[in-house]
């Protein structure tokens, strides 16, 4: 887990915002430099989905210990029907560290060759990868720090865009699919926000009274 220091004062709301209007220029930036360091292929649309219309699954869980550092850890998991360049994991909650490289795994759980060098603000509220997975469905597995509990709420919700940039006909092409919300922690107990996401908040009824709390009420009017 990497950290450098920085005196960002920004709040989590503003942050937020501020980090959704530097994604895309950030992502054009790493789409336009991997595809000239990789020079991969054009897809063919016979064999790989749209680079601009990816589907990707994914979620957050509880990460491994990170030897020197108390933060808490959070994985991130997740894999796409086509290749990626790079990708951008982006947390509503600042970030305390990042890991890198994350691992990558083929369909049948192996480790691959291809991998990605991550990087961004500590604290910060992205965590930007630049590098290769080459085929569809490999799985791209990694960590970032936070500073609190990963069930204490608000509960930590990232946002996953990727990029696929390739040389087509000596052109540099460009593709970003995206926002995916890889949703809340699994593992942590259910509450008033369990079945929301980010894209998709739940927002707590409020709590009724019950039944027999009412009947009470009444007894004790009726005896004045």
């Amino acid at each position: 887990m990497r950290g450098t220091s920085n005196k960002r004062t920004e709040t989590p709301l503003h942050a937020s915002a501020k980090a959704h209007r530097m994604a895309m220029t950030w992502l054009a930036a790493a789409v336009g430099s991997a595809a000239l360091l990789l020079a991969l292929p054009a897809v063919s649309g016979a064999e790989e989905s749209n680079p601009n219309n990816y589907n990707c699954l994914g979620h957050l869980a509880p990460g491994s210990p990170e030897e020197g550092s108390e933060e808490q850890q959070v994985r991130y998991v997740f894999y796409c029907n086509g290749p990626i360049t790079g990708y951008q994991v982006q947390p509503q909650l600042p970030l305390t560290g990042i890991q890198s490289p994350p691992l990558v795994t083929d369909i049948k759980g192996n480790t691959a060759a291809d991998t990605f060098s991550c990087s961004g603000d500590i604290p910060g509220y992205a965590v930007n990868c630049v590098g290769s997975a080459k085929s569809g469905y490999e799985t791209v597995t990694g960590q970032f720090a936070i500073g609190k509990r990963i069930c204490a709420e608000p509960r930590v919700d990232a946002l996953l865009t990727v990029t696929y940039a390739y040389l087509e006909k000596g052109v540099v092409t460009q593709a970003i699919s995206g926002p995916f919300d890889l949703g809340r922690p699994v593992g942590c107990r259910a509450d008033g926000f369990s079945g929301g996401t980010r894209l998709n908040p739940k927002t707590p009824g409020a709590k009724k009274t019950s039944s027999k709390h009412h009947r009470k009420g009444k007894k004790a009017r009726r005896r004045r």
